[in-house]
């Protein structure tokens, strides 16, 4: 995995946390349930991207 991609899904997953951290402070479900599948989306790209990675190596 290219470094710039470990940054940007590294963002993508503090976004995330971000917004369901607002979420949950405003009482807003909606945002709190975006924020957490922000953070799953990036968590999978970081996973297919260790995938590739280990291909790669073998």
């Amino acid at each position: 995995m290219g470094l710039g991609d470990k940054f940007k899904h590294a963002a993508e997953k503090a976004a995330g946390k971000g917004k369901e951290t607002a979420g949950e402070a405003t009482g807003n479900e909606s945002l709190k349930a975006q924020g957490k599948t922000d953070q799953s989306k990036a968590n999978l790209k970081q996973a297919a991207e260790k995938i590739k990675d280990a291909f790669k190596k073998h």
